[in-house]
């Protein structure tokens, strides 16, 4: 029986305008890294990651997104999930809101379309929790004890979000903004990853951390080999700027691959790299 896998998140798992598009209105690819592994393991995939979402869209709180308003994520999790990727908390502490926020106050189109956004109909979920590692590990533990409610038989992979900005990154340069702010975006990263990584403590019988933190520091923006979108107005227009390249995502699928062969929910002889990588549409 085809291995049923189900993945929920924000946009690091959604996949923002890498093709193909699946569902435009959750900014949700085709060829995110829950759709790579499915066609890797020869499994089926219940996707429900959407862009923006908080650890509280995944839990209980209806969330709006591109015209759409999509219920609570683990209200789609079919119980009988074998494997469960889950990636979030960015959008609780303003991780990548924050580097859109410097970047975009530092030029009058930018200021300018800050204010003609206005508010943020979910302004409020994302507002509840300030910048606390252990407010937010208890809020993630949460969701993947209810994860586990939901879908007792599941495996439960907690896949870390991917670095943005890292040891290559210049100031000024890579990014419009100053080092001391690249030091603050580093370290709102870290707490994330220690609030991640504590989340998932006492669960291990059910639940493993997939550890993309460290792997993607030296692919960050201004690496030779990114994992990641830099900012342009471009990209930004497109909906993926600061966001995985379709690179990224396969090299987190592969993460999430090897993770899933040492705990024997996969085989190691299953489609290689250079077969993931076949048909990419690379932007």
């Amino acid at each position: 029986m085809p291995l049923r896998i189900a993945s929920l998140g924000s946009s690091f798992a959604a996949g923002p305008s890498i093709a193909p598009v699946e569902n435009g209105s959750a900014g949700r690819s085709g060829a995110n890294y829950a759709h790579l592994v499915a066609e890797r393991v020869g499994g089926t995939l219940t996707d429900l990651s959407v862009c923006g979402a908080t650890l509280l869209h995944l839990l209980d709180t209806p969330q709006h997104a591109g015209g759409t308003e999509f219920p609570p994520q683990i209200d789609g999790v079919p119980e009988d999930s074998d494997v469960v990727l889950v990636l979030g908390g960015g959008n609780d502490i303003g991780y990548i809101g924050g580097l859109f926020d410097d970047t975009l106050k530092r030029s009058l189109p930018g200021t300018a379309l800050m204010y003609l956004r206005g508010p943020d109909p979910d302004h409020e979920a994302k507002t509840q929790l300030q910048l606390d590692v252990e407010g937010l590990a208890e809020r993630y533990a949460t969701v993947l004890d209810a994860i586990h409610r939901k879908a007792p038989g599941a495996y439960v992979l907690v896949v870390e979000y991917q670095a943005v900005v890292g040891p290559d990154t210049r100031p000024g340069e890579d990014v419009v903004f100053g080092a001391d702010r690249i030091a603050y975006h580093r370290e709102v990263a870290a707490r994330l990853q220690e609030a991640t990584r504590k989340a998932a403590d006492g669960r291990e019988d059910w639940c493993s951390i997939v550890g993309v933190a460290e792997a993607s520091e030296a692919h960050a923006i201004g690496a030779a080999d990114p994992w990641i979108f830099g900012f342009n107005w471009k990209l930004f227009y497109r909906g993926c700027a600061y966001h995985p390249r379709p690179e990224g995502m396969v090299a987190i699928a592969d993460l999430i691959h090897d993770k899933m062969v040492q705990l024997g929910l996969a085989s190691q002889d299953q489609a290689g790299k250079d077969e993931t990588e076949d048909g990419f549409v690379m932007l």
